[in-house]
């Protein structure tokens, strides 16, 4: 299975860390977050990793030499020349990967014990959905709304404007989105955006056009957003205490 970690992030919200060093090399408890998120993804099966990089890229680079990928085939997909968002980070790494049924990719920011193999299996049992959102009930001004069929807009609350993919069918919920995917690779045979776009408008797009996006809803999982210096040192206080039991690489 391939997995790709989204690591291109100027990190502007953690300076002055990010001055000197790309964020996803922030550390917690002595650990990058670029290596706590590998070594889960390797845990939960991916054999190879591509990873995305802007700022810094060549720290990312030499970072990934030498801890010798991992100890598993690990790629850069170099965005030095224009940070491409989400969707077009995954667009340019396309040819990186091997077309082999699901992978997984995971913001380098989130530090969070989710079941990976649960959010697979999950994707597995709802008969091959375009895609599986690891999702929660938390406060965030932005949300997913999701219906019997899946995803059908997004919204924000505090500007009250949501985009919408197609009516909704039946029961509705607004979940926040946590970061983390289960994709087919069938997706990159449905990219027609190009240059700069969020992934989220093109799952609004193909769920318009039939396609599912199911939520994988887990309230029990631990979840730190590090996108601020308020928010890193949330994290960090939080794993240095009783609150919340260590999280390592591969657990």
């Amino acid at each position: 299975m391939d997995a790709m970690i989204l690591a291109a992030g100027l990190g502007t919200r953690l300076r002055p860390l990010t001055d000197t060093i790309p964020k996803a090399l922030v550390e917690i408890e002595g650990i990058t977050m670029l290596e706590r998120v590998a070594h889960r993804l390797i845990a939960a099966g991916a054999t190879r990793l591509i990873v995305n990089a802007h700022a810094h890229a060549e720290q990312i680079g030499r970072f990934i030499e030498e801890r010798e990928g991992f100890g598993v085939e690990t790629y850069v997909s170099d965005e030095s020349d224009c940070l491409l968002d989400t969707g077009g980070a995954l667009l340019k790494a396309a040819h990186l990967f091997r077309r082999d049924g699901v992978f997984l990719l995971h913001n380098a920011d989130i530090l969070t014990n989710l079941d990976l193999r649960a959010l697979l299996v999950a994707h597995h049992n709802a008969g091959d959905p375009l895609a599986t959102l690891f999702t929660m009930h938390r406060e965030s001004t932005r949300y997913l709304a999701f219906d019997a069929q899946g995803l059908y807009a997004s919204g924000n609350a505090a500007t009250e404007t949501e985009r919408t993919a197609r009516s909704p069918r039946g029961a509705i919920e607004r979940l926040g989105f946590g970061g983390v995917h289960a994709i087919s690779t069938r997706i990159f045979d449905m990219i027609e955006e190009r240059g700069v776009f969020s992934i989220i408008p093109l799952y609004l797009r193909l769920a318009g056009l039939g396609e599912r996006i199911l939520p994988y809803t887990s309230d029990a999982a631990i979840w730190f957003d590090i996108g601020s210096m308020e928010k890193l040192e949330r994290a960090r206080a939080a794993l240095a205490t009783a609150e919340v039991p260590p999280i390592h690489p591969g657990n």
